[in-house]
């Protein structure tokens, strides 16, 4: 999880800081109020290309993860190995031409 969020923060910074504002200004109801920002983060993560990318080249980094998360549900920590490996993966993910590429809106 740590994973996807650092990604997440990292190509879709904008829509997790309107999401995470709503949240922090609406504790007693932010799932009702922020639901409209939740979605825009959800679809920002699910079409930004470099994101799309990363999701492609490293799918086996990150089912080892989510594989590790299933085995270890009491203890995550055991999964930080994995966590490691999907970031560095990531990281050597060829992204030119992607970086500045938005999402089309929907």
């Amino acid at each position: 999880m740590q994973a996807a969020m650092e990604i997440t923060a990292k190509y879709c910074q904008k829509e997790m800081e309107e999401y995470g504002a709503c949240v922090a200004s609406h504790p007693a109801e932010w799932q009702h109020q922020c639901q409209h920002l939740k979605v825009k983060v959800a679809q920002c993560t699910s079409s930004h290309p470099v994101i799309r990318k990363i999701r492609t080249d490293c799918a086996g980094e990150f089912a080892e993860f989510e594989r590790c998360l299933r085995e270890n549900q009491a203890s995550a920590q055991t999964c930080s190995p994995h966590v490691v490996r999907f970031l560095a993966c990531a990281e050597t993910v060829d992204i030119k031409g992607l970086g500045n590429a938005l999402p089309q809106p929907t």
